[in-house]
């Protein structure tokens, strides 16, 4: 398999960072869940960690909290052995399977795991910081889906860690809550607080991450900022409208690596847009509504983890 290497994205492993993960492979039977990582994450950065399913995410999260054992290769952070991390506090996780007591109060569980912790800070904090100190009081099992996951967000925050994992954190969240969630992760990673979440909302990447990595098939295909991601999908998408066009003709032209044609509306996907133009103009005078625009994260996302393994 390829592996697509970004300028200014290879890191030396400190003594300071904040995740370090070395020849980290885990596997499952013949499935190479994680098939050699090598990732360093500076403090203070927040890292998006995007692939389709069955790319390894979730086994590399597990790993880096400790919750299962790599194969092969070597997992720090902080300097620490992720389960010392954990007793230690350092790292704050928020999962999507994480269970709550049901017939407990969302104050009860918040303060059950601070009283975990060897320093915790106090659990009416961390459900301000999250959002959710007007749920104090009401019984977990009375909870909606996007309050669940404020909640989890809140027990993640209590230990007061010095890394947030969080994983899909904005599921089942409207568009407001997930609006004021960020607003948070931005007012804690103002402290200096390192994040890396995984999630499938590539809106939340591009807004949100300082970094990107994207995974396939338990291996890490692309690491950098997203203009550097969007670069190594070359080309540019054409949208037009061409009354009497054929997707057959289309495919034909020019620079052309994919075509999509609905009805008259056309979107055209070139390495050469200047040649695909010119081409599409002299096949179809009558083409209107025109637009060129450079590739966006979703679709270098598509090109860089639906490659077929060379």
């Amino acid at each position: 398999m390829s592996t697509t290497t970004l300028p200014g994205t290879e890191r030396e492993i400190a003594a300071g960072a904040a995740i370090s993960l070395r020849g980290l492979r885990k596997h499952f039977g013949p499935v190479r869940a994680v098939d050699g990582v090598d990732l360093t994450v500076a403090p203070g950065e927040v890292l998006a960690l995007l692939g389709p399913n069955g790319a390894g995410k979730s086994t590399t999260v597990d790993l880096i909290l400790g919750l299962t054992r790599p194969d092969a290769g070597e997992v720090h952070v902080f300097g620490r052995r992720p389960d010392q991390a954990v007793r230690d506090g350092v790292i704050g996780a928020m999962l999507q399977g994480g269970a709550l007591i049901e017939d407990a109060t969302v104050g009860e569980v918040v303060g059950m795991v601070a009283a975990l912790h060897r320093r915790p800070q106090a659990a009416a904090t961390a459900l301000a910081e999250a959002g959710v100190a007007d749920l104090v009081k009401r019984r977990c099992k009375k909870l909606s889906g996007g309050q669940r996951q404020r909640v989890r967000f809140a027990i993640a925050l209590v230990s007061d860690p010095d890394l947030l994992i969080l994983d899909e954190p904005t599921a089942a969240m409207d568009v407001e809550t997930r609006r004021h969630f960020w607003h948070n992760i931005r007012a804690l990673t103002a402290t200096g607080k390192t994040v890396l979440f995984a999630t499938h909302y590539l809106e939340e990447a591009e807004s949100y991450a300082d970094r990107v990595v994207l995974m396939r098939a338990g291996a890490v295909v692309a690491d950098g900022t997203v203009a550097q991601i969007r670069a190594t999908a070359a080309g540019r998408t054409l949208r037009a409208v061409l009354p009497g066009s054929d997707h057959g003709s289309l495919v034909l032209l020019p620079g052309v690596t994919h075509a999509d044609l609905r009805g008259e509306h056309a979107t055209i996907a070139s390495t050469d847009s200047d040649a695909t133009l010119r081409a599409l103009l002299n096949h179809y005078p009558g083409a209107r509504d025109i637009e060129i625009t450079t590739v966006g994260l979703e679709d270098a996302f598509l090109a860089l983890t639906s490659q077929e393994d060379k």
